[in-house]
């Protein structure tokens, strides 16, 4: 019998949001969305029974266009807002020992909620879906994928179909 690889995850969540478009209503409805849940569901789905420690933390920052851009600008030298960055705070090539004395942090996520908004009413579906696929993407580039091209970004998008399938929304 074999059993399955339990990853243990705290999300910290920080909604720095400040001098953006998204209305307040809006802004009140991301507090109510399950993110440790949605991560901790991914986490669970996915196999990294030899990539990640039992217990992991990482942070979820939610934005405006303007302090995505500063970022956008400092980190990758692009003066414009993006939907969402992520920063991997181990290289996906390391081999880390299961148990850790201390959670292994994974990284940032960083998600804007003027952009997301935006492509919610573009994609003609609900912000919690756009929250959702975004805050997966960002997940999926801290463990290590990367889209450089057209088949690995069909790739990337396919896995993050089947993770916001998990979570019925």
């Amino acid at each position: 019998m074999t059993v399955k690889h339990s990853i243990n995850v705290n999300v910290y969540v920080e909604n720095i949001y400040d001098e953006g478009t998204f209305s307040q209503s809006s802004l009140a409805m991301t507090n109510s969305i399950p993110w440790s849940v949605w991560i901790q569901t991914w986490l669970d789905s996915l196999d990294l029974a030899e990539s990640v420690p039992r217990g992991c933390e990482l942070s979820l920052r939610l934005a405006s266009d303007g302090q995505i851009q500063a970022l956008n600008q400092q980190y990758r030298s692009l003066a414009q807002p993006t939907d969402v960055l992520a920063f991997a705070a181990t290289e996906a090539e390391i081999a880390l020992p299961q148990e850790l004395q201390e959670p292994l942090y994974l990284g940032d996520i960083i998600i804007s909620l003027d952009t997301a908004q935006k492509q919610a009413i573009q994609q003609q579906h609900s912000l919690t879906v756009e929250l959702a696929w975004l805050s997966s993407h960002g997940l999926l580039h801290i463990l290590g994928w990367d889209h450089p091209n057209d088949d690995s970004l069909q790739r990337m998008l396919n896995r993050q179909s089947e993770l916001i399938q998990l979570l019925n929304l």
